[in-house]
């Protein structure tokens, strides 16, 4: 393992934007500490939009439907007409009124999100679960909700982004052509060994990467 002439240009981005990282990590952080059931809830169906799509459209029709005060209530052929800017969007539209149907109370028929999240007290096996029984969500997308509201120190998101990065710090030989569970968890391994050898902590180093990237900090 060894910091090569790409890391030395990462560490100095680093070393500029550490302070935006961190109050972003801290925004993630409130978001659970303070926030409702129901901005869990957004959170996790936003990460049900990103993939294959851009994270600022995805949030951007999140951010419509809750306007719209349709994403708590609406059917899927209702809510897919604010999807026209994220791929796929008639499964999607479908998966996030399945997510609704399993994360509403039957008793009170209020969504409990945040309430069903805080009884699995580790985040690995959060992950697993919603790999597991949430459509649409992958390792990825569940590490990405996770990360967002807080969770993310041992974490990784594998986005195309991510891997080319990890490629290009020699962290993996090559980018794989298809990212099957078994590989993405060699891989989130060999982030995380590296995370520790350079000292930058997991889920900051996925925003430096993801801003090497895009040219900002956003979800």
């Amino acid at each position: 393992m060894k910091k090569n002439t790409y890391f030395i240009e990462i560490e100095k981005i680093y070393k500029e934007i550490k302070p935006q990282i961190k109050k972003r990590l801290k925004d993630f952080k409130n978001v659970w500490e303070n926030g409702t059931n129901e901005d869990i809830h957004l959170e996790l169906s936003f990460c049900i939009l990103t993939p294959q799509s851009k994270a600022i459209n995805a949030w951007r029709a999140i951010t419509n439907l809750k306007e719209k005060d349709l994403i708590f209530k609406a059917p899927a052929e209702d809510i897919v007409e604010y999807l026209n800017i994220v791929r796929f969007k008639n499964n999607k539209a479908k998966y996030l009124v399945e997510l609704r149907e399993q994360m509403t109370d039957k008793n009170s028929k209020k969504i409990i999100t945040k309430e069903f999240f805080s009884s699995i007290p580790d985040v690995f096996e959060r992950r697993n679960w919603i790999v597991k029984n949430i459509k649409g969500m992958s390792y990825k997308e569940a590490g990405h909700f996770l990360r967002n509201i807080g969770f993310g120190q041992d974490l990784a998101i594998l986005d195309r982004h991510i891997l080319k990065n990890l490629q290009k710090l020699e962290v993996i030989e090559e980018l794989p052509k298809t990212l099957s569970p078994k590989l993405y968890l060699e891989i989130e391994q060999k982030m995380r060994e590296y995370c520790k050898f350079v000292k930058i902590p997991m889920d900051e180093m996925d925003i430096l990467l993801w801003y090497k990237e895009a040219g900002e900090i956003f979800k």
